[in-house]
């Protein structure tokens, strides 16, 4: 006879619901203990008078007296001469340290088939860490020992195993004992026959397909409820959003050691896409909740999409909570489907938010940059953003207008207003400017491979440069139009901190400066980085970088357009905007190219890590880099790695300086350096 079990938590307990039959009686039993006429022999006679008078009761003996003891006939001894010690309450021993005894765990039997770890982990005798008030709480430890042993080992298939403890004095240690846990197995059970109980689907043999269980698999309770999530999984995402999983039975058979699997399944009907509604506070009107849907009405439904799209709600940061859900309708969608509504449970959070960053650059001095955002000034999600920047040699504010999900999914629009001092050794420079955007980037919940961005620029700025034919510094004005543009392919795997992957980068700008002439010319920049992991501590992170500026010589460029190298970003050891042609004062000019390289070998303990780092590069006078000057610098890094990046203090060198090259510089800022 099999056993029929139910599968109910994650140990796989089994509770017999069906029992063995009883052995037939033995035909011998039925054979009377005493016969019939020696019974009726042994019984009093009966008189046939019912109205006799009953029999007398037959008086009991008199109670015979127990000598008294002569003890009691002497008098009192006299109060004086009475002692006594109190008894000790409660309150008296509670300052007392209370009596402990210790003991040593031993288990036999669980290592053979790895449960011994898991065994560990969660014993009642260990979490005990080896002391107990009393041997009777030892003894309960062990009990619930055994019985944890005996759930463990079904968990894995072993339906017969068994378990007892033992409780000894540990020879040559006065009050230490060991308490043994001895586990036997006994025999593994696998899976027999396996069937789901359910109405067809489409495709036929959906649910069997999505559960990978096999016929001689050991009945591992990990495993089964593994499986049986994949369905519950799977099915929405194959048109079923309201698909339920019952519960499984298991009938074991002792003979063959194999258990019957058998389980429920729930479909509900095939659903497609119907239409969005929505609930609660609401941010978002339905218009707008349109934009974020990657799906059309009438499509099939798929369970990731409408996780997608409470994560793109999620992801403006304008919710306080935000849920989305299937709904029925009743109503005949494409394909012999029915029609599901998604709701969309709003709730709205707070929109203001300040931040800000702070850094420290030899060259260029201190900085603390904050931002003031409120993200749905303008609904939808209109944002407007005040920026300043307080520094040794940088002074400036902004004022950003910033539209999200712009018509479209993951397009941003932006116009952007600023105003800036800056204080360098190769420029002064008073610039306003006015630009509009059009991009599409990454998040921290969505990074995309790839990204871009387009606009358009309008700058003008008043700036202190060398003028090499009358051979002083002088100040000219500049009027810049701009149409910056980029694309970045990115597949690391994190913004902040990529630990695998690589990013490729080009920047173009065709520019027009107006300097007494109209002078047109283009900026490029090619960027690629890779991110190598050699083991979960230690990641090897590179980077080369090429810029060329043509169509304008070098003296009709605003200096604060033209390429420089050094500083943090850049070839680390060397000052911000030190590398490249220098005036007759030894002051940079820069250039219309440059070229950068780095290597950093990235080590993480925890939240700290390590960086030792070499960087190389230059900037040049002629419109394409060069191989043949370039400049090095070595040093290391401390990382603080927090939830928004790693805080970043560099020290570096240069290994070939220059005269007027500082010997040591520093650098601290947040985020790696690429």
């Amino acid at each position: 006879m099999g056993r029929l079990y139910p599968v109910t938590t994650a140990l796989l307990v089994l509770a017999p619901v069906s029992a063995h039959a009883q052995a037939a009686p033995d035909p011998q039993d039925n054979k009377p203990i005493v016969p019939d006429a020696e019974f009726d022999k042994a019984l009093p006679p009966l008189s046939n008078d019912i109205n006799a008078p009953l029999e007398p009761i037959p008086a009991a003996p008199p109670p015979q007296s127990a000598p008294l003891d002569p003890a009691l006939d002497q008098p009192l001894a006299p109060i004086t001469t009475f002692e006594s010690t109190p008894l000790e309450t409660t309150a008296d021993v509670k300052d007392k340290a209370a009596p402990e005894i210790r003991y040593e765990t031993a288990t036999r039997g669980l290592e053979e088939i790895g449960l011994a770890g898991q065994f560990k982990s969660l014993s009642s005798l260990r979490s005990g860490g080896g002391k107990a008030a009393n041997a009777s709480q030892i003894r309960a430890r062990a009990r619930e020992d055994e019985a944890l042993a005996v759930r463990l080992m079904k968990s894995l298939g072993y339906y017969d195993g068994t378990a007892v403890s033992v409780i000894e004095q540990v020879p040559n240690q006065p009050g230490m004992l060991r308490a043994t846990v001895s586990a036997t197995p006994g025999k593994l059970y696998h899976l027999g026959a396996i069937n789901v109980v359910a109405p067809p689907t489409v495709p036929p043999g959906l649910i069997r397909a999505q559960l990978p269980l096999k016929t001689g698999d050991a009945i591992d309770a990990a495993r089964i409820e593994g499986a049986e999530a994949n369905v519950s999984l799977v099915l929405p995402q194959h048109g079923y959003p309201f698909a339920k999983v019952g519960q499984r039975d298991i009938l074991l058979d002792e003979t063959t050691l194999t258990g019957d699997y058998t389980l429920p399944v729930e479909p509900g009907a095939r659903g497609s896409f119907g239409a969005l509604r929505t609930t609660g506070d609401k941010v978002f009107s339905i218009k707008h909740l349109n934009v974020f849907r990657r799906f059309k009405p009438g499509d099939l439904y798929d369970v990731r999409m409408t996780d997608d799209l409470r994560k793109a709600l999620a992801a403006t940061a304008l919710f306080n909570s935000i849920s989305v859900e299937p709904v029925a309708t009743g109503q005949p969608g494409p394909d012999g489907t029915e029609l599901v509504d998604l709701l969309v449970r709003q709730r709205k959070g707070p929109s203001r938010s300040l931040a800000g960053t702070a850094g420290y650059g030899t060259g260029e001095g201190f900085k603390v940059e904050g931002t003031w955002t409120s993200r749905n000034m303008f609904p939808p999600e209109g944002a407007l953003i005040l920026g300043a920047i307080a520094g040794t040699q940088q002074q400036g504010a902004s004022a950003t207008f910033r539209r999200a999900n712009a018509g479209q999914r993951d397009r941003t629009f932006s116009i952007i207003a600023s105003a800036n001092h800056q204080t360098y050794d190769a420029f002064n420079a008073i610039t306003g400017s006015l630009a509009v955007r059009w991009s599409y980037d990454s998040t921290p919940l969505w990074q995309k491979k790839i990204t871009y961005f387009y606009g358009a620029e309008l700058t003008g700025t008043n700036e202190s440069v060398y003028d090499f034919a009358r051979g002083e510094r002088v100040r000219r004005t500049y009027g810049i139009a701009a149409l910056p543009t980029q694309i970045m392919f990115d597949t690391s795997d994190d913004l902040l901190n990529p630990t695998r992957g690589y990013r490729l980068k080009l920047n173009l700008s065709p520019e027009t400066s107006v300097q007494g002439a109209v002078a047109p010319y283009v900026r490029a920049m090619l960027e690629g980085t890779f991110y190598y992991p050699v083991s979960s501590s230690l990641v090897i992170a590179g980077r080369a970088r090429a810029g060329s500026i043509a169509g304008i010589s070098r003296d009709d460029l605003a200096p604060s357009r033209r390429y420089y190298g050094g500083g943090g970003g850049s070839v680390r050891g060397f000052g911000y905007q030190r590398l490249g042609p220098l005036d007759p004062q030894g002051n940079p000019v820069g250039g219309r190219s440059l070229n950068e390289f780095s290597l950093e070998a990235r080590y993480r303990f925890g939240n700290f890590g390590i960086v030792p780092f070499i960087d190389a590069g230059n900037a040049y006078e002629s419109v394409l880099p060069k191989g043949g000057d370039l400049r090095y610098g070595a040093g290391i890094g401390g990382r603080f790695y927090t939830n928004f990046g790693p805080m970043r203090l560099d020290i570096a060198t240069p290994l070939n300086p220059r005269k007027g090259d500082s010997r040591v510089a520093l650098y601290i800022s947040i985020g790696q350096a690429f």
